[in-house]
């Protein structure tokens, strides 16, 4: 029997050698199982072979494209009349709201009338006056008639006494003038409206003398349902567009191109369409550009005169047309090219022509067909393999501004305004 205090006595082991040792073990499987994973990803027991990126692509779709042009323009009203005083005297009183839709004829300014209506009293006196006047000549020269033809009286009287009745007859006229005129001076110590549309401020007030000298200005109004939009294009880009569609590239816009989109300032869309007016026929010298003018509605009194707005106008359109978005397209001095993902998931490059812009979207005139799948995001993860080593990638549908995967189409990301017509 052994002693306790015994040296070569088994020691009892504690709790933390147990984890220590729990521990070195666990590690030890760790290591082997991932040492024999290695080995098992490939059937040769060799690497994994690298999975096929993901790449947005969109289906391109051939459709008539109407190309529109945007141009900046200025809002400015239909029609303008200053309301000025036609009557001098002082201003009696406003009988308008100021800012308010006035109608044509609707009183505005009372201007002080005593003075016009003495003047038509005046007149109309007159009138009496030589009225009588041509009552006595007339009676004369009907006396003298009978008389003259039995040498009673000498010729000349009874040709002074018709001339004299001519004379009256003519005195009347003039004094009947003479009241008309007065009356329509006392007209204009009433000031009416001349045009229907909204008034602005009044710029002068009860009190003040008008009219003295020069028609002094009282308001403005202006029609701004419909208004005008006057913008302007390059008188080369417009020679271009116009010789483009004589050739046979383009095709000249149908009925509803005359048709135009308002853009603001925010960007929004005014929801109402314009039509195109009128191109001038000349030239600015200075600036080379061409002035266009078109009409939009404004019922709600949404658009301002004065207002800088963007014109969407449709001058043309192209047949079997392609809309890609920017981002799909590389540009160099040499060709403009695309990848294009075949049914294998193979992608090559291929060149395309291009047409004006849309937006963020060019127009392909050539190179592509219905049904291509055209890569627009995912070229930083393409491999960089052997030269004329195919490229195999994972095709998803692209979503423009993070927008919800749908079926991959150009006729989806294209702008609202110039949307791709498929051809039947």
């Amino acid at each position: 029997m052994l002693h306790p205090n015994n040296k070569s006595a088994p020691r009892s082991t504690s709790p933390k050698h147990h984890r220590v040792l729990f521990a070195s073990m666990t590690l030890a499987a760790v290591l082997a199982l991932t040492a024999c994973g290695k080995g098992s990803d490939s059937p040769g027991g060799g690497p994994a072979a690298p999975r096929a990126p993901e790449v947005g692509v969109v289906t391109v779709q051939t459709g008539d494209i109407g190309l529109v042009t945007e141009l900046p323009g200025r809002l400015e009203a239909s029609r303008v009349a200053e309301v000025r005083a036609r009557a001098a005297g002082i201003l009696q009183k406003r009988v308008f709201s100021e800012g308010s839709d006035v109608k044509a004829g609707q009183n505005l300014f009372l201007i002080d009338s005593a003075p016009y209506q003495a003047s038509l009293a005046q007149a109309e006196a007159g009138v009496a006056q030589a009225e009588a006047s041509l009552a006595q000549s007339r009676a004369l020269a009907e006396r003298y008639r009978p008389l003259v033809a039995v040498n009673a009286i000498s010729k000349q009287d009874y040709d002074n006494a018709v001339a004299a009745q001519k004379t009256a007859q003519a005195n009347v006229a003039a004094a009947r003038a003479a009241v008309a005129t007065a009356r329509i001076n006392l007209g204009y110590a009433t000031v009416t409206a001349p045009i229907s549309g909204r008034i602005g401020r009044a710029l002068v007030t009860e009190g003040a003398l008008v009219g003295q000298g020069t028609p002094t200005q009282l308001a403005v109004i202006q029609q701004i349902d419909p208004l005008y939009i006057n913008f302007t294009q390059s008188a080369s880009d417009a020679l271009k567009l116009r010789a483009a569609v004589t050739s046979g590239k383009y095709q000249q816009a149908g009925a509803n191109a005359a048709k135009v989109r308002v853009v603001l300032e925010d960007g929004s869309v005014y929801p109402q369409l314009g039509r195109l007016l009128f191109t001038d026929l000349t030239v600015d010298a200075t600036s080379g550009q061409v002035t266009l003018r078109a009409e939009v509605p404004n019922r709600d009194r949404t658009l301002l005169p004065g207002l800088y707005v963007r014109v969407r106008l449709e001058q043309a359109q192209v047949d079997n047309g392609i809309l890609l978005p920017q981002q799909a397209v590389t540009r160099s001095g040499k060709a403009d090219t695309v990848m294009v993902v075949d049914a294998e998931n193979h992608v090559t490059p291929r060149p395309v022509k291009l047409g004006p812009a849309q937006g963020s979207n060019w127009v392909v005139l050539d190179g592509l067909k219905s049904g291509d799948q055209v890569m627009v995001d995912g070229f930083q993860k393409l491999p960089r393999g052997k030269p004329g080593e195919p490229v195999v990638v994972k095709p998803v549908p692209w979503q423009a501004n993070g927008a919800a995967k749908t079926p991959a189409s150009t006729a989806a990301n294209q702008p609202a305004d110039t949307p791709a017509k498929p051809k039947e």
